[in-house]
């Protein structure tokens, strides 16, 4: 399913529906509320119940959800019941500590090349994957149909890039450049910025 009329604050929330009924799956349980899996994350149930509910009808009245159930649905509805091939743009700090993260594999993503334009970049081994020139960027992204970016350079060069990852065929970027991207409608961007989120929790301290 892929509605367009549902907000993306909704679907934002999803991936933390799934990571909640996982950890769930893992514990041994086999069914749970929404009043249960909103004090697990600080949403109301009745929240809960109105995201899913844009989906279908995933549980029943007095008897809750089925977490296994409940899960498969979610990865379908994000489509990650299947694997994405993923490149990393910038073998500096950020991308090498993305390359050499484990957290990705078990949740539907694969990374299969860093990439860099530093001549004392290319050619090192970084975790398992060995950085590639920028140059041979686009070749990799046609020939093996990949979708998917993240981009972890320096700002000034981050349009550039972006630009040249879109003109290749990735239609998702997470964008770790402090900078918004200029992208077409059918591309999706998120942004990672560490200082934005930490100048948003500082208004609430005194």
């Amino acid at each position: 399913m892929n509605d367009k009329n549902i907000p993306d604050i909704v679907i934002g929330r999803l991936p933390v529906y799934l990571r909640s009924l996982q950890r769930m799956e893992q514990e041994g349980r086999q069914v749970t509320s929404s009043q249960e899996l909103g004090e697990r994350l600080g949403i109301s149930a009745a929240q809960i119940r109105k995201d899913l509910s844009q989906f279908g009808e995933f549980g029943k009245q007095g008897t809750g959800y089925n977490i296994e159930y409940l899960s498969n649905q979610l990865l379908e509805i994000l489509h990650i019941d299947r694997t994405w091939d993923v490149v990393i743009v910038g073998a500096g700090d950020i991308g090498s500590a993305l390359a050499t993260y484990n957290g990705f594999s078990h949740r539907g993503f694969r990374v299969v090349g860093i990439f860099d334009n530093d001549p004392d970049k290319v050619g090192d081994k970084v975790g398992d994957y060995v950085v590639a020139n920028t140059s041979d960027i686009e070749e990799q992204i046609q020939a093996n149909n990949i979708q998917v970016a993240m981009l972890a350079v320096p700002a000034g060069n981050a349009q550039a890039v972006a630009s040249e990852l879109i003109d290749a065929g990735v239609r998702a970027i997470l964008n770790y450049a402090p900078v918004s991207l200029n992208v077409p409608p059918d591309v999706r961007v998120q942004y990672i910025d560490p200082a934005i989120h930490l100048q948003r929790m500082t208004y609430y301290l005194d």
